[in-house]
């Protein structure tokens, strides 16, 4: 790391700290040369993750897209904004955990749904409304059976989800 003031190439490292969430080191540094002392970040690079749209189409995953649709869907129900950043930051993690660093829309709406089933079966009626593209009240009628034949699985969500079979290899989901 060269000095800030008279770039000169050797540095002493003279504290380090990780940031309270794990993410960043803080290091207090010293020049060889001249002694002005300063500090250094370190984060470590993490490769973006791109959501492929039903159209084929690749953008960058937006967590805060996924969290305005869950919100959407949430307005004037019983659930807290923690609750829905915590459900915006398990998928995200979820969809970078993969190898291909690609994860489809309808990958992402199925982990949303699962955890809102959850969480509030109404919201989880309205995301699916959008997500699923229902057309007309037949549409809402088919869901609300399939939920219902489901009800058994339903938890509070002071309870811990379902997680299915298939995401054995997933971060915890976050209920």
């Amino acid at each position: 790391m060269k000095c800030r003031q008279c770039r000169h190439p050797e540095t002493k490292v003279l504290e380090s700290r990780e940031s309270k969430d794990g993410s960043t080191i803080r290091r207090r540094r010293e020049c060889q040369s001249c002694g002005f002392r300063f500090t250094t970040f370190e984060r470590s690079e993490e490769q973006p993750v791109y959501v492929v749209k039903r159209d084929g189409t690749r953008e960058l995953f937006d967590r805060q897209k996924l969290l305005r649709s869950m919100v959407l869907a949430s307005q004037k129900r019983n659930v807290s904004p923690k609750e829905l950043e915590s459900v915006a930051e398990w998928v995200e993690r979820t969809a970078g955990m993969s190898d291909e660093k690609e994860i489809s829309t309808a990958r992402v709406g199925e982990l949303v749904l699962d955890v809102l089933r959850h969480l509030d079966p109404v919201a989880y009626v309205r995301f699916a409304s959008v997500y699923r593209s229902f057309e007309g009240p037949d549409d809402f009628v088919s869901e609300l059976e399939r939920l219902a034949q489901n009800a058994k699985s339903f938890r509070p969500a002071s309870e811990e989800p379902d997680v299915p079979e298939q995401q054995d290899s997933l971060p915890e989901a976050p209920l």
